[in-house]
C-alpha cells in the first residue's frame, strides 16, 4: 500500500506502451492480483486505461477505483468520501466568518472563493452554516448557471438596503452565459490541463467596491478544506472504510474495470447501498449539481440541495492532539 498524491497523467498504450510494460512487470514481480486506485476523476482516467489494458492483453490483475475527492463530481455515485468532511468544514468557516463580521455595525460585503472549477458542490456545501441566528451566506453562486454581473449587483444591492452585513459563497469557476471565467486571471494549466483559476473572489471585490464605496474583502478557501481532518465527518470516514471493503470483495470475486459507488435509498433515516459501476461510463465525466438544486434566481440553493447535504456531514469521530495540535498521520514517505 502507498498512500499520497500521485500527478501523473497517464498516457495512451499507444503512445507510451512502455509505461504500461513497466507497470504489470512490477505487477507480476511483486505477485500483485488486485490494484485499488484511491481518487477523483483523473484517478479514474487512470483506472480505466490500465484495466482497459489488462483485458485487451489478458493480463491477470484486477483493477479497480476507489472514489475519495472533496469535489464530489463523479459520475454514477450519489457521493464521494470526502466530500462530507470538507462540506463540514466549508460551513464551519462560513458560520464563523458571519459571527465575526456582524459585530461590525458598519455597510460590508464579505465574498468567500469557494473550490469547484466545473461543479458547485462545495460552495453548495456553504448553504449549512445557516441557523436562526446565522443567515449567511446571504447569496451563493455555483457554475452550473450563468453569472451575470449586473444581476450579481443588483442581488447585492437589494440586501445592503435592509442589512449592514452580506456574506457571499462564489465557487472558483463560475463563468458568463459565452463561458468566459469570472476570474482575475486563468493563465496556467496542471499536469491533466485543467485550468488554474485565481481570483473569482476578488474580481468580485473589485467590483462592489467600485459600485457601491462599502467596506468589502475577499476571503479564499483554496486547499484548506483538504487536510481539516479535525471537522472530520463520521458519516465519511464510515463510508470510506465500507467502499474499500467492497473493493477487496469485488476483486476476490473477479471483478475488474469498476468503481465503487454509494446508492442513497432514503434521507430520513439516512440509509445507502454499496455498489459497483463500470468504469467506462465513469471516466472523464463531470457530475454537476442538479439545476432543481439551484434556486431560479441562480442565487441560492434549494431546500432539495440540503436535504441531500445534512446527512454527509453528521458524526465526530474522536480527534487525537499532540501538544494542543491535532496529531496526523506521517507523510515522511512523501518526503524527498
Amino acid at each position: 500500500m502507498y498512500l499520497g498524491s500521485c500527478r501523473y497523467k497517464l498516457p495512451s498504450p499507444t503512445d507510451d506502451p512502455a509505461s504500461y510494460e513497466k507497470i504489470f512487470d512490477t505487477f507480476e514481480e511483486m505477485e500483485v492480483d488486485s490494484f485499488f486506485y484511491i481518487g477523483g476523476n483523473d484517478s479514474m482516467d487512470t483506472v480505466l486505461k490500465l484495466s482497459s489494458y489488462a483485458a485487451e492483453r489478458h493480463k491477470p490483475v484486477k483493477v479497480l477505483g476507489i472514489p475519495k475527492t472533496i469535489d464530489n463530481d463523479l459520475m454514477h455515485t450519489d457521493h464521494t468520501p470526502g466530500f462530507g468532511s470538507a462540506a463540514k468544514y466549508i460551513a464551519t468557516c462560513l458560520r464563523e466568518i458571519w459571527h465575526d463580521t456582524m459585530i461590525y455595525h458598519v455597510k460590508s460585503v464579505t465574498i468567500v472563493e469557494i473550490m469547484g472549477r466545473d461543479a458547485g458542490w462545495l460552495t453548495a456545501a456553504s448553504a449549512l452554516a445557516r441557523e436562526d441566528e446565522t443567515t449567511a451566506p446571504h447569496l451563493i453562486y455555483l457554475p452550473e448557471r450563468p453569472f451575470s454581473v449586473p444581476r450579481f449587483l443588483s442581488d447585492v444591492h437589494h440586501l445592503l438596503d435592509v442589512q449592514d452585513n452580506v456574506v457571499v459563497a462564489v465557487s472558483e469557476g463560475i463563468r458568463d452565459k459565452d463561458g468566459a471565467y469570472i476570474s482575475a486571471s486563468v493563465s496556467t494549466s496542471d499536469t491533466f490541463g485543467h485550468s488554474q483559476l485565481s481570483g473569482a473572489g476578488k474580481a468580485l471585490e473589485l467590483l462592489v467596491k467600485e459600485a457601491f464605496g462599502v467596506k468589502v474583502r475577499s476571503i479564499e478557501i483554496n486547499t484548506l478544506q483538504r487536510c481539516a481532518a479535525h471537522l472530520l465527518s463520521q458519516t465519511d470516514q464510515n463510508e470510506a472504510m465500507q467502499l474499500g471493503a467492497k473493493a477487496v470483495q469485488s476483486a476476490v470475486s473477479g471483478l475488474s474495470g469498476h468503481m465503487m459507488v454509494i446508492d442513497r435509498l432514503t434521507n430520513d433515516p439516512y440509509t445507502t447501498a454499496i455498489a459497483t459501476f463500470p468504469i467506462e461510463k465513469i471516466a472523464n465525466g463531470v457530475r454537476s449539481v442538479p439545476l432543481s438544486f439551484i434556486n431560479n434566481e441562480g442565487n441560492d440553493v434549494t431546500e432539495e440541495m440540503l436535504i441531500y447535504l445534512r446527512p454527509l456531514i453528521l458524526g465526530e469521530p474522536v480527534i487525537h492532539y499532540e501538544n494542543g495540535l491535532p496529531e496526523y498521520l506521517s507523510v515522511a514517505h512523501l518526503i524527498k
